[in-house]
């Protein structure tokens, strides 16, 4: 009896053709388009990160800058009328010009690296990437910068302890390199400790815009003082004042029957607040309040009066 090999049993998913390359949808641009969005998001997450503490310790010396602009005319910022939203709204004004200004300038320094890297054929960035690779470096940088962030506040410090407050103080080159050598010697290891991780390196960012923030903040800060005291002797208003959002609003008084107060005097408007002017009177060089009821004010501009180039203010007082 013989038998008949029997023909294996060939299954039909192995007999069927493999599905082409080309019928299958493509996913290269896919893939390039999540990459473009991983790189924005990321570059948004590392400019806010400098940017929000830097912008946030900014608004807190700039509202310092208020209280002692106006403690130089004898009164503080509420008595004048201005509160939080008045002074944010204000603000404003100065903190977007810093943003303009910052980004051109950021802008130009990319510009000119990318020119630099072009005409040594790469040097400067492959120079560049090797010193991002050492921790060391990056935190010797960082120390150095926060160190010179606090020129501002040496800066105001020394402005207040002068025996003649408008005199001007001026920083030297020398100034600039012992506050970048007290940086380095300060924070040079805790930056390296806390570049160690990604979350200690997010933190050296916040550390480092809030450091240079709180130095231009102080350097703001003084000039408003000078600028108030330059309102307070001459009348006159600086260039940053009317950045910062100070008014200088000028009127002639009268009372609620019409007749002219102080001689018809020009007065500066300091602001209003719980039914109360504070006016400072320049010709006599004092600061003083008048119920808004009884205070009508005339012949209001934003300008100060036209006066002689050699006028100061306080000459009746004398």
């Amino acid at each position: 009896m013989s038998s008949q090999p029997i023909a294996p049993h060939v299954s039909q998913e192995l007999t069927d053709p493999p599905t082409p390359a080309a019928s299958q949808p493509p996913e290269d641009g896919r893939h390039h388009e999540d990459d473009d969005k991983v790189g924005v998001l990321d570059l948004l997450e590392k400019v806010g990160s400098v940017v929000v503490p830097l912008g946030v310790t900014l608004y807190a010396l700039l509202y310092m800058g208020y209280q002692g602009m106006y403690a130089i005319f004898g009164i503080t910022p509420e008595q004048a009328g201005i509160d939080q939203s008045v002074l944010l709204g204000r603000l404003l004004g100065t903190l977007l010009p810093l943003l303009i200004l910052g980004a051109i300038a950021i802008g130009v320094l990319i510009s000119l690296g990318w020119l630099l890297n072009v005409i040594t054929r790469g040097w400067v960035g492959r120079a560049v990437q090797q010193a991002r690779e050492q921790p060391w470096i990056i935190a010797v940088i960082a120390a150095a910068w926060a160190g010179a962030s606090y020129l501002g506040w040496l800066y105001f410090m020394t402005a207040l302890d002068a025996a003649d407050p408008s005199a001007k103080v001026t920083v030297e080159a020398s100034d600039v390199l012992l506050a970048a050598g007290i940086g380095v010697l300060a924070y040079v290891v805790p930056f390296r400790l806390l570049r160690r991780r990604p979350v200690g390196r997010a933190g050296l960012k916040v550390l480092v815009g809030a450091l240079t923030g709180i130095g231009l903040g102080y350097v703001l800060m003084i000039q408003m003082i000078y600028g108030a005291i330059s309102v307070l002797e001459k009348g006159e208003s600086t260039a940053l004042l009317d950045a910062v959002g100070f008014q200088t609003q000028w009127a002639k008084l009268q009372d609620s029957s019409g007749k002219p107060l102080y001689d018809s005097r020009w007065m500066m408007v300091l602001g209003e607040h719980e039914g109360g002017y504070a006016f400072y009177d320049c010709d006599k060089a004092q600061t003083f309040r008048k119920f808004s009821e009884s205070t009508i004010l005339t012949e209001v501009q934003m300008w100060p009066p036209d006066r002689e180039k050699s006028f100061a203010c306080g000459s009746l007082a004398e």
